[in-house]
């Protein structure tokens, strides 16, 4: 999996009609432990609802597709969980605000 930052989205009218419906969200990578951004970028479909400026846990690859919102869809990465706290070696890296 990787962890991420979503810094913005796509809008594509003419794509694949096994892409119809869903958001397309830019993901920036994050290096842990540090949480700084990389210079590394996927776009994912959204199979959580989450927004801008969100941390989430991607898939890509085959287990893109494995997800019950992406299942036998021409996707290679998916947004699967908003990070509500992470941590490594006892020591918390991160806490979502509010």
């Amino acid at each position: 999996m990787i962890m991420g930052k979503v810094v913005g989205t796509v809008v594509a009218t003419q794509k694949d009609s096994g892409l119809k419906g869903y958001k397309l969200q830019i993901v920036q990578s994050l290096e842990l432990p540090s949480m700084s951004l990389k210079d590394t970028f996927l776009v994912a479909v959204d199979g959580v609802g989450a927004g801008k400026d969100e941390i989430v846990l991607c898939c890509s690859g085959s287990s893109a597709r494995m997800t019950d919102t992406t299942e036998n869809r021409p996707v290679d990465a998916v947004i699967v969980a908003i990070v509500d706290s992470a941590e490594v070696e006892g020591q918390e890296i991160y806490r979502k605000k509010g």
